[in-house]
């Protein structure tokens, strides 16, 4: 039995039928623990543009309830698109693109590992379906359509509950031979410290996580410890003081492997601003050996809470070879207002 859920459907003037005459479209997914965004991508030259939003809340208790859930939410943009579609979603965890299987979800509810999420989706829908993880989603949409739109090598950073990541390379996910590059929250920054969700230890992400904030402060959110670290609370200033010189370290150590054009940053904390990108960068460019630390950029995320949605939606449109992403100078735009700590 499927799932149904009443969402509001935002479009763009002219509604979903106003994209150009043969315009390509995608719809991406994004499913979190609380919300669940969609967007509908129209190309019929030059950049994608959202044509279609919505965002209902995951209700699905278990894996096949949530994925019937995804499922749904496409039909529905399917069904009011004029023009063939294909679909791409993605998953707050760990994904095998290659066989759509699911693995750890651990701020989904049930047992996720060994799910054949794709072909799950793809049998409801009856169309060509992608899956990524959403870090990874968050990365593509910032480097083609958002805060790094022209640049070569982009390091997506998402700072919220956890630490996630991926780096994209020329406009595509650089993802390694098994598929999970990008892991930034899972490099070891200290040895035999403490456990993580993953089963290691050590992770960055013991350290840079929301948790790691409320628990030392006891206040209820990242955003109160950072308010109350403004107003020289001592415990909130040591807590945001501990974060962010273990994301420094994670940070640099990425630097030192990669050196991207940029990191994006976004999510929740990211709205932190300058109190978090200013002290940021300064412990980054300390921990710079091996390059010039004026190479070191930090941008702030563009495309909001959209972007996971949006990243799906281009993996979909990847998968269809609809989009050549390889095309010298295919994502730069002038004019592009992203904010930079340099």
């Amino acid at each position: 039995m499927l799932i149904h859920n009443p969402y509001d459907v935002e479009t763009t003037p002219g509604g979903p039928g106003s994209a150009p005459s043969g315009a390509t479209r995608f719809v991406g997914v994004d499913v979190g623990g609380t919300n669940i965004k969609s967007v509908v991508l129209s190309q019929a030259t030059g950049t994608p543009e959202v044509i279609e939003k919505a965002e209902c809340a995951t209700t699905g208790t278990t894996p096949v309830e949530i994925l019937q859930q995804v499922a749904e939410i496409a039909r529905g943009h399917l069904d009011r698109s004029a023009t063939p579609a294909t679909l791409g979603f993605s998953l707050p965890g760990a994904v095998d693109r290659r066989t759509g299987v699911t693995g750890v979800m651990p701020n989904l509810p049930g047992v996720w590992h060994g799910v054949p999420a794709v072909d799950i989706v793809s049998g409801i829908t009856g169309v060509q379906t992608s899956i990524v993880n959403d870090a990874r989603a968050f990365a593509l949409a910032e480097s083609r359509l958002g805060a790094a739109r022209g640049l070569r090598v982009v390091v997506g950073v998402t700072l919220g509950t956890g630490l996630g990541g991926g780096i994209v390379v020329n406009g595509s996910l650089l993802e390694g031979t098994s598929g999970f590059a990008g892991e930034l929250g899972h490099q070891i920054v200290s040895l035999g410290g403490a456990r993580c969700g993953c089963g290691n230890r050590g992770c960055a992400e013991t350290f840079v996580k929301t948790q790691a904030l409320v628990t030392a402060t006891g206040l209820p959110s990242a955003q109160a410890v950072f308010r109350s670290a403004a107003q020289g609370e001592l415990a909130a200033v040591s807590a945001v003081g501990t974060y962010i010189a273990h994301l420094a370290v994670a940070l640099a150590n990425v630097h030192t492997l990669l050196c991207p054009d940029a990191f994006v940053i976004g999510g929740g904390i990211a709205e932190a601003e300058a109190q978090l990108f200013h002290p940021l960068l300064d412990k980054m460019k300390a921990l710079i050996m091996f390059d010039h630390p004026t190479s070191v950029h930090l941008r702030k995320a563009m495309l909001g809470p959209w972007a996971g949605a949006i990243g799906a939606a281009l993996v979909a449109s990847d998968a269809t070879a609809a989009l050549s992403i390889s095309s010298a100078g295919r994502w730069t735009r002038a004019g592009v207002d992203s904010v930079e700590w340099a």
